[in-house]
């Protein structure tokens, strides 16, 4: 799907299940990631829908030197979350959400380099015109990361969450 030097972003299929289970199951992954631990049957129910494309929302997996390393996926934000977020109707507004779960890959740039490759995607092939995401207030490492990718905050959200932005500038 995406590719730049040694990382890849590909949509996610069924074989992925594994990592995502071991991922989201790290303590120090879903310190920061909205999600309670998970069973390969709770991934299963989650993912396959997203996968067979049942569902808005499209998830990809990150690889890292040909090695899965993260997750990311994309998605339209939908009318009431629009809405919710201070946002007009009828805005071409995507949302992302991330995470790298081999936590010994924190720290080294990866994040923030999958998360310009991801703006550039839906920017070039999905004409987003703002990029939105949500991080937990005490998440200091992916406030850093975003704003190197160029987004700003926004705005205080529930659940000790801000939710930030991307905009595309004009030329």
């Amino acid at each position: 799907m995406i590719q730049k030097n040694e990382l890849l972003i590909r949509h996610m299929n069924g074989n992925d299940f594994g990592a995502m289970v071991r991922w989201l199951s790290d303590p120090k992954v879903l310190e920061f990631y909205e999600e309670q631990p998970s069973s390969l049957d709770t991934v299963r129910k989650k993912y396959t829908p997203r996968i067979e494309g049942k569902h808005y929302v499209i998830p990809c997996i990150v690889e890292y030197r040909n090695e899965p390393i993260g997750y990311i996926q994309f998605y339209e934000i939908q009318e009431t979350e629009l809405l919710n977020y201070g946002y007009t109707a009828n805005q071409n507004i995507y949302g992302i959400d991330q995470f790298i779960g081999e936590t010994h890959l924190w720290g080294k740039g990866i994040g923030t380099s999958m998360i310009l490759m991801m703006i550039q995607y839906l920017s070039n092939n999905k004409d987003a015109s703002t990029v939105v995401l949500e991080v937990k207030k005490n998440n200091n490492r992916a406030f850093s990361s975003y704003m190197k990718c160029g987004f700003r905050k926004v705005k205080s959200l529930e659940n000790d969450l801000f939710l930030m932005e991307w905009k595309k500038t004009i030329d």
